[in-house]
């Protein structure tokens, strides 16, 4: 029983997380022979604040690319 887990950060919308739930379900089915009955996938979204990356929190990081 495949379980996978998609960490991201805030904003991808419905249309855009099925999409990945079906990309990942149909990679597991094609490449390991996995049952998309039996397959998990798990999206957690991550506030900007929660997330960091390059030394710095994302929403500072994304806030000086604005500049």
């Amino acid at each position: 029983m495949p379980y996978v887990n998609i960490q991201i950060t805030k904003g991808a919308t419905r249309e855009q997380k099925a999409e990945l739930v079906r990309d990942v379900t149909q990679s597991l089915q094609r490449v390991l022979g996995k049952k998309p009955e039996h397959t998990h996938v798990v999206i957690q979204e991550i506030d900007d604040q929660n997330w960091g990356f390059a030394g710095m929190l994302t929403d500072e990081w994304r806030s000086k690319q604005q500049q």
